[in-house]
């Protein structure tokens, strides 16, 4: 495509809100506001007033391919505001315009999409969630000629396409892979895989990033255990299983009446005077949402890696909060394929705060088993200080 030079107006875009006089012929800078908040629409509103591009900015980029009758071109606030600084020192600003480049490089990723779901969870903070990350934006997939609606389309082998909210497809994926390899693994060891071997980094070593105004170092509210790691995933080593049992106890601390209990598994289900703390669900990570004292919540793992293995405890604790293992070491066997360990909690007497995170990890020397350690210190039921 040939250079062109159209010149540059700015004007924050809402529909129906530019004049075609103005706007013809030109390219317009649009902030991103509540009432226009996408730049489809934006795009859309300067096509209709017969600009020519889009210069849209907004609070965060958002690398998602998409297409446009116009040119439009998204960039962050302060990129934006540059621009704008440009059009006003400038007499006759413009924006040059080339053909297509292909520019190979290494971006950094993974990282946590502005619009992914984030913890922690309302109804029960005591359970983590979310539990994993995945790969989820501009996810390409190849569609079959028989799945094809056009007949003209048919002539071709494959039909390219693009998609977004592609995590649950993955996982589920995963899921059906381990099950395919491990089929007496129950639900929850499956889902104890994927998360004690998920990666909390990215290529490159450092902290996985969470998009957002600003961006930030992404915690488990972000990601849970991390970004999954199928191949990890076939051998964790350890797994935290969980049964139909302790989901029932669970449900019963939650305050779930018979009824309701009986009507979710299908049988007559009663709850036991004393049932287990909400805390002590054997799940691949441990929340705790109001730290006053010390508190010691019980985990088990189950060996499904070599016979005889011995597991060291490595520490990560949580900021502002003191973490101790007991035992530090477990050593399984033929008899010995399923072992208990207490993790004890205490807060700091000098320090308070909220949300802290940390982990837990079993290590063999080949098998590292991390799960999160998520803590909030409350000083009484109406108040928590940073």
């Amino acid at each position: 495509m040939p250079k062109i030079s159209p010149p540059v107006m700015q004007k924050i875009v809402m529909q129906g809100s530019l004049n075609a006089t103005l706007a013809r012929g030109k390219i317009v800078l649009c902030f991103q506001t509540r009432g226009q908040r996408v730049a489809s629409v934006a795009a859309d509103t300067v096509r209709k007033a017969l600009g020519v591009g889009v210069i849209f900015a907004q609070f965060m980029t958002k690398d998602i391919a998409s297409s446009y009758d116009i040119p439009c071109i998204q960039v962050d606030l302060e990129t934006g505001s540059t621009i704008l600084n440009y059009i006003g020192d400038t007499r006759k600003p413009v924006v040059k315009f080339s053909s297509e480049k292909t520019i190979l490089g290494k971006l950094i990723a993974p990282e946590v999409a502005y619009f992914s779901s984030r913890g922690s969870s309302s109804l029960s903070p005591s359970l983590l969630k979310p539990d994993i990350a995945a790969p989820g934006v501009n996810i390409l997939a190849a569609w079959p000629p028989a799945s094809m609606l056009s007949p003209t389309s048919r002539s071709v082998n494959f039909r390219i396409d693009w998609g977004t909210s592609m995590s649950c497809p993955h996982i589920s994926a995963v899921v059906a892979l381990l099950k395919l390899i491990h089929p007496d693994w129950s639900p929850a060891a499956i889902k104890s895989a994927l998360v004690t071997t998920a990666n909390a980094h990215d290529e490159y070593g450092l902290s996985i990033v969470a998009e957002g105004a600003p961006y930030k170092q992404a915690d488990a509210f972000d990601h849970g255990g991390g970004h999954v790691d199928p191949n990890k995933a076939l051998d964790p080593g350890l797994v935290y299983d969980t049964g139909v049992s302790d989901y029932i106890r669970f449900l019963c601390s939650m305050g779930y009446n018979n009824s309701a209990i009986s009507s979710m598994t299908q049988h007559n289900t009663a709850c036991k005077s004393s049932h287990q703390s909400q805390k002590d669900l054997n799940l691949p990570s441990i929340s705790i949402p109001e730290l006053r004292k010390t508190l010691t919540v019980s985990r088990t793992v189950t060996n499904v890696g070599p016979v005889n293995a011995v597991y060291r405890a490595r520490i990560e604790a949580p900021k502002r909060v003191d973490v101790n293992v007991e035992p530090k070491v477990l050593l399984f066997n033929m008899t010995a394929k399923k072992l208990s360990f207490k993790v004890t909690f205490r807060p700091k007497l000098d320090v308070r705060g909220r949300y802290m995170f940390g982990c837990l990890s079993w290590e063999d020397g080949v098998h590292s088993v991390r799960i999160p350690l998520v803590v909030r210190t409350v000083i009484d039921d109406f108040y928590t200080v940073a």
